[in-house]
């Protein structure tokens, strides 16, 4: 069973046991949370599309750890004008563990 949900303004595919890094959310590693947000459930040839979202369907994990992400260089420059900016950016992550798929 997957489900596809969308949550920090990103849509996912999930299945029980998968491990994704989502945007910042609150609560301490090992909390519990509950995506209500659950576009799409798919079973073994059926499929349930929501309008927008499956009614009853919700998708629950758990929070492994929060981290950031690699640094992307963010480099500007103007030819000929000396104008050169460079600076960084890191983008903070929680990464989560899906526990289970549930429909009703």
């Amino acid at each position: 069973m997957y489900a596809v949900i969308r949550t920090g303004g990103k849509q996912y595919r999930v299945a029980q046991g998968d491990t994704l890094e989502i945007e910042t959310i609150a609560g301490d590693p090992g909390a519990s949370i509950t995506f209500d947000d659950v576009l799409l459930v798919g079973d073994d040839g059926e499929t349930r599309i929501g309008t927008p979202t499956v009614e009853g369907a919700s998708v629950s994990g758990t929070i492994v750890n929060h981290g950031k992400h690699r640094k992307v260089i963010v480099f500007k420059f103007r030819r000929r004008k000396n104008y050169k900016r460079k600076t960084g950016h890191r983008q903070n992550f929680t990464r989560v563990r899906i526990d289970g798929i549930t429909l009703n």
